[in-house]
């Protein structure tokens, strides 16, 4: 009976869990609404919003999963894909309604390096501690690899465009500049390419090629499984959570930026793409830690291909709708420059299909660096 009494509620033994920790940030979800209320300083709002999308993009994560699990694979397949990246595509559409255009470039870019270097880097870390190396499948990483790659090139052309026949590139401390049409268009252009290759890409990874692209061994179901019902309920109440926190990170991070003495730029690109996948980054490093590292690089490699593929075309059919104007694919420099460089890492590490911790110090010294350079400009 003693023995009973001294083990600890459930819930608070789902907290301490590798999934439950981010609930442990719930309560800066009514303190953030409570401090954007009440007009504190920006730079409080913005950093307490931002730890309350965790734990709203972590119930949007297992909610989605819930669903997946009990929707075959197909079905499962399309739900992952498409709620993925919510969180992060939510941020960017209020930040889209708000005109800040530069900052929606940043955080798409941040989000693919990120997942790259970062994400990957760590995982490559933790998961090669006491392990000579780690394997993985080659020819599903190569293909995601590739297929990032192609998508990169096409995000590139508006940009390449404009440095060419128009006024040049963008400084990374604009916030919304006014292009020509024909960037306009030729953004627009692209963004539909890009939608019908992600939709071809579904048709490859779920259907014809299902087996390449779902490892066994994925993560535990940790707890009791959801029903539909309640899978549904929570997915519906992540996604308010998500829009008001988004909508209250979004309105301050102007004045946040200006406050801590960092651009508009270096949050969009490091600190809105960490936050928006901070839940999917932790699971991508767990796994890794457990050897599965098939796991990890789908997940990293994965997440970053369908930014390219999906976000960001979304988010530039949405600028016709949303805000001040059209939103073309026009990057500055440091964003084309460090996009391609860990495209071609991501390609490189990937190609070899193994892996150990010194590679992983190398990908996050890179992360750092670019994180520097883009703090400094």
């Amino acid at each position: 009976m003693s023995a009973a009494r001294s083990q600890p509620p459930q819930w608070r033994r789902f907290l301490l869990t590798s999934s439950g920790w981010p609930y442990l940030l719930v309560p800066f979800i009514p303190l953030a609404i409570a401090l954007d209320l009440a007009h504190v300083s920006p730079t409080v709002i913005f950093f307490s919003s931002a730890l309350g999308v965790i734990p709203t993009a972590a119930l949007m994560g297992r909610a989605t999963e819930e669903l997946a699990a009990r929707s075959g694979p197909g079905i499962g397949g399309l739900l992952n894909v498409t709620f993925g990246n919510a969180p992060e595509l939510i941020i960017a559409l209020f930040a889209l309604e708000a005109g800040l255009h530069e900052v929606v470039k940043a955080s798409i870019i941040g989000s693919v390096i990120g997942n790259i270097l970062l994400v990957l880097g760590a995982s490559m870390f933790v998961g090669g501690l006491g392990r000579a190396r780690q394997v993985f499948n080659r020819t599903s990483a190569s293909a995601q690899s590739s297929m990032l790659l192609l998508a990169v090139v096409a995000l590139m052309m508006p940009a390449i465009f404009e440095l060419v026949e128009g006024k040049g590139l963008p400084g990374p401390g604009s916030e919304r500049i006014v292009y020509d049409s024909t960037v306009e268009h030729l953004s627009l252009a692209v963004a539909v390419v890009l939608m019908l290759s992600y939709v071809a890409g579904l048709v490859f990874s779920l259907r014809t090629h299902r087996d390449l692209f779902n490892p066994e061994g994925g993560e535990e179901h940790e707890g009791e499984p959801w029903s539909v019902r309640r899978s549904v309920g929570a997915l519906a109440l992540a996604g308010v959570a998500v829009g008001v926190m988004s909508e209250i990170l979004v309105g301050s991070i102007s004045e946040a930026a200006t406050s801590i003495g960092l651009t508009e730029f270096f949050v969009g690109a490091i600190v809105v793409a960490i936050v928006g996948n901070a839940a999917e980054h932790w699971v991508a490093v767990l796994v890794a830690r457990k050897d599965k590292m098939d796991l990890a690089v789908n997940i990293a490699i994965g997440s970053s291909a369908q930014i390219a593929l999906f976000v960001a075309p979304v988010l530039v059919l949405a600028s016709f709708a949303l805000g001040p104007g059209p939103m073309p694919l026009v990057f500055n420099g440091f964003e084309l420059g460090a996009v391609f460089l860990a495209v071609l890492i991501a390609i490189h590490v990937t190609s070899e299909g193994e892996s150990n911790w010194f590679e992983g110090i190398q990908l996050l010294a890179v992360y750092a660096v670019v994180a520097l350079a883009f703090a400094f400009a």
